[in-house]
């Protein structure tokens, strides 16, 4: 069984959808922003220092991090969403598994906290425009004519790329990046997240 510390309306919801997808139990200790400051509530700091979701407990140890809970999970329970390592699909994997959580959150979380300084903030945004829209543009360039990123099934980068694809098109981007869009059009229409959506009380 896998237990999950999930924080709604969080990137804590693409591992409620890996397990869905892989029909894996799982429970769910559930933790709601605060209505003001949208932050996270202290009781995830008396699970780890940090007091962030996602977080896991498989076989008695704390996971945290979003990439590395999809690989661990992958690696034990659906090795089949992981491209084999002498696979040259691969590296991709590697990369867009990691470029998920570094690259194109950096971006989107300066738009998040700069758009909170009003005026203040003002000279950042053109700078910040200019990244989402690089990093947008690059994720769209990325999607397969199957409509995934890295095989033309379901896999593990899909399930990371999911948070940043959601957010571009919150951002009303999606007739820039129709790829992008018919992306998150599609896992939006499976049946496994949408169960976890309704399971996160997203």
């Amino acid at each position: 069984m896998i237990h999950v510390h999930h924080l709604n309306r969080s990137r804590s919801h693409r591992i409620l959808w890996l397990l869905e997808e892989i029909g894996h139990p799982y429970t769910i200790a559930h933790y709601k922003r605060d209505a003001k400051t949208n932050l996270a509530p202290p009781e995830l700091r008396s699970v780890h220092p940090l007091g962030k979701s996602p977080m896991v407990e498989l076989d008695g140890k704390l996971i945290t991090e979003s990439a590395a809970i999809t690989e661990v999970i992958c690696a034990r329970f659906a090795p089949e969403m992981v491209p084999d390592r002498d696979d040259d699909a691969y590296l991709r994997h590697l990369e867009l598994m990691h470029f998920a959580e570094g690259s194109a959150m950096t971006p989107i979380l300066l738009n998040i906290y700069v758009g909170r300084l009003g005026e203040a903030g003002a000279p950042l945004h053109p700078r910040i425009s200019e990244e989402l829209t690089s990093h947008f543009a690059y994720m769209n360039s990325l999607v397969r004519p199957s409509g995934h990123f890295v095989l033309d099934r379901l896999s593990a980068a899909d399930i990371m790329l999911s948070f940043p694809a959601e957010i571009a098109m919150r951002m009303e981007r999606g007739a820039e990046f129709p790829a992008l869009k018919g992306f998150v059009e599609m896992i939006h229409a499976r049946p496994a997240y949408q169960r976890a959506t309704e399971k996160g009380g997203e």
